[in-house]
């Protein structure tokens, strides 16, 4: 692959902000807005917006992004009565969909339904391909019922076809706070896991482990970057691997109001390290991204995208 898309959506308070957007990169460390820096693709249902996106190529051509069914802009202060508590309860049980053979032209969204009625809601979904099953796991954060809605956790579904997908199970939970955001890449036969710890430690976490599915543990130098950084505001972990071999780890920063909010990079050698070291100063940016995900394409996708009118 020769080149990146970034989907994410804005920190904008009004409805156009938590769309889908694009952006485009040839080497990971500068980007460009894609279509004027407007959505790509509107949500027409649910809550009528998405924030969290991810994007996924499949083996068999389909590319799909998924998104989580929220928009603050219309529903806060009405459905939600201004309350992150009821959004957590009696938010969408319902992830957002679209799928496309070319990255240019998006099907018609759908909501897929993974919650049932001890789910108080579905956030920040994430895909990786599972080898040994020759299956895609779809992960993501919900609080439930069960629980009295305290301490999300990780939950996760299968799928080889993104129209039939299995029950969803526990993927993982922190016994002493909620977790959610979850990102997981496979390297070297191992699994790396980025989760956002709400406490103990407050911020991003990085564990490794030898089955997708399986036991991890906590990389610890990860945890010792992190507390350099003096802010524990930090969520919406993303990685992706630059053409040196080195890894770039995307972190949303939200500890200010406004256009201040949005990604930051770090950079590590390798992945296993955990030795992950701001970057800002060597990146440009269009404007702040929001929590979305970004995917390795073809020059020729690059072209066909940025064409996007």
């Amino acid at each position: 692959m020769d080149a990146y898309l970034f989907v994410h959506f804005r920190e904008k308070r009004t409805p156009d902000g938590e769309q889908v957007y694009f952006a485009l990169s040839t080497d990971g460390v500068n980007w460009e807005q894609v279509n004027g820096g407007q959505p790509v693709i509107w949500s027409e249902q649910g809550d009528k917006g998405v924030r969290d996106h991810t994007i996924v190529r499949t083996k068999y051509g389909k590319f799909y992004i998924l998104a989580t069914d929220l928009s603050l802009a219309n529903c806060f202060n009405t459905k939600y009565k201004g309350s992150w508590g009821n959004i957590i309860r009696e938010g969408s049980k319902c992830l957002s969909m679209w799928e496309s053979d070319d990255l240019v032209n998006w099907s018609e969204q759908r909501m897929i339904e993974f919650g049932d009625e001890d789910f108080g809601n579905l956030w920040a979904p994430d895909v990786i391909y599972d080898n040994i099953n020759e299956d895609y796991v779809i992960h993501w954060s919900s609080a439930v019922a069960s629980n009295n809605y305290e301490h999300m956790a990780i939950y996760y579904t299968r799928t080889k076809d993104f129209e039939i997908f299995t029950t969803p199970q526990i993927l993982c939970r922190k016994d002493d706070s909620g977790i959610i955001d979850s990102a997981i890449y496979e390297e070297n036969g191992m699994f790396y896991r980025f989760l956002k710890s709400e406490a103990n430690p407050a911020g991003i976490i990085l564990q490794k482990g030898k089955s997708l599915t399986g036991e991890y543990t906590t990389i610890e130098a990860f945890d010792e970057e992190m507390a350099k950084l003096g802010h524990h505001a930090y969520e919406a972990p993303t990685a992706y691997k630059l053409s040196n071999g080195k890894w770039c780890l995307m972190l949303d920063f939200f500890g200010i109001e406004g256009e201040g909010q949005g990604y930051v990079p770090f950079i590590a050698d390798n992945i296993d390290s955990g030795l992950f070291i701001r970057s800002d100063e060597t990146f440009s940016f269009p404007y702040r991204f929001k929590h979305g995900t970004v995917l390795s394409i073809t020059m020729q996708e690059f072209n066909r995208i940025k064409k996007w009118k």
